[in-house]
This record gives structure tokens, sequence and C-alpha cells, in this order.
């Protein structure tokens, strides 16, 4: 049976925690929230525990999961030929509504569906998620919801599509004003936003002026 827990209470937030990693360690899914909107989660170094996460939303393998992490030092344990591009993004807006493309560690033994050899890497504003987070770990972590339907913006919104395929809910409230991530594809000759959100393509130019927006493409060599 399903839990949850009122993480705006510092104790049940603590209990909450507690349970959350322990249905992580056991392969279930949890849904947290972020600055964005509510996700759900699995330890991302779990195939079967992915496999949970991805039948939970009704979603198949060519929609992998991004994987958030606690602190941005993580990212050079999961991606590898990390451009000075994406670092200076990541320096500057994790944490926060940034998602970036890099190619994966070839070591590590994770499946997160058909990446091609890539991961989506963010690091969340949200205290609740980075607690969690540094207690258990890089997440896969998705929208909590159903696919093709609206993104939930409390626990309880996840667990009315979610139920019984959560193990925990950490409930925090509404998020309901930050839109999702901008989603920068950091694999290319020059970087490129593939999908626009919370950050606009002028704040990511102020720091990297290389960066192309949604509809450009580089210049041909001449």
């Amino acid at each position: 049976m399903s839990q949850t827990f009122d993480a705006a209470d510092p104790q049940t937030r603590a209990e909450g925690i507690a349970a959350a990693k322990e249905a992580v360690q056991r392969g279930e899914a949890v849904v947290l929230p972020t600055d964005t909107v509510y996700g759900i989660g699995a330890d991302a170094f779990s195939p079967q525990a992915v496999a949970v996460l991805l039948a939970a939303k009704g979603r198949n393998r060519s929609m992998p999961p991004p994987v958030l992490l606690a602190r941005p030092e993580v990212m050079d344990a999961l991606a590898a030929d990390i451009p000075e591009e994406a670092r200076s993004l990541a320096e500057t807006f994790w944490p926060g509504g940034l998602t970036l493309i890099l190619r994966s560690q070839p070591s590590l033994a994770w499946d997160l569906g058909e990446t091609r050899g890539t991961v989506a890497l963010r690091m969340p504003a949200d205290e609740v998620a980075l607690e969690l987070l540094g207690t258990v770990g890089p997440m896969a972590v998705s929208s909590a919801n159903r696919t093709g339907m609206p993104a939930a913006a409390s626990a309880m919104e996840a667990e009315e599509m979610l139920a019984q395929s959560v193990a925990v809910y950490l409930e925090d409230g509404e998020r309901v004003s930050t839109p999702a991530s901008t989603i920068v594809d950091c694999t290319r000759e020059r970087p490129k936003v593939v999908r626009e959100g919370a950050i606009p393509l002028a704040e990511l130019r102020a720091v990297v002026p290389e960066v192309l927006g949604i509809d450009e493409e580089p210049a041909p060599a001449s």
C-alpha cells in the first residue's frame, strides 16, 4: 500500500525521506516535489526500477527520463566529455530550471531507455527534492502523471493518476507557477535549445553566447 507524507512538516518530512529511501532501494517508484512540477522518481542505476517508472506513466523506452542530482559535481560521474559551455551553464543555472543533455559515461551500468548514449541531467531548486537526492543519489525522474495527462501540481494529484504504482508520495504543497525546465543539447558542436522553458534564451546567451535557439541551425562552413 502507498504511503503519503507531509514534507512541509519537519518531523513527517524526515519520516517521508526515510520511507522514500527504502522504497527506492527496493526498486520502487516515489513521487517528490521539484521546482517545476511533481516528479515520479526511481533509482537511475536500476533498469528494473526505471522500467517500473515508465510502466507507471504508461510510457515506452523511446522517451527516457532525465536524471536529477543533488550536487553539480555529480555531473562528472554521470557524463563524459563535458564541454566547457555545459559547465558554465550548470554553474550559473543550477540548482534551477535547466536540463543539460550530455554524453553518458560509457562505464555506467544503467538503462534509462533509448538514450543513444546520452543522459539528460538537472539539479532542481527544491529543498525536499535535494534532501532526497542527497540521501539516495541520482534518480531517474519524470513528471508525475500518466502519459498524455497534465503534470501533477501536488502529490494528491499524482496519486489520483498513479495510485498504487508508487510506493511513497511526498506532499509539499502545489507547484503551479513555474514552467518546465529549458533543455539544452550539449552534445552538438554548438549547444542548442531543444525545449523552451524556465530559462530564456537571452539568459543562456548571456553566459554562453554560442547557444542556438530552438529553430536555429549553425551556419554552414564556408
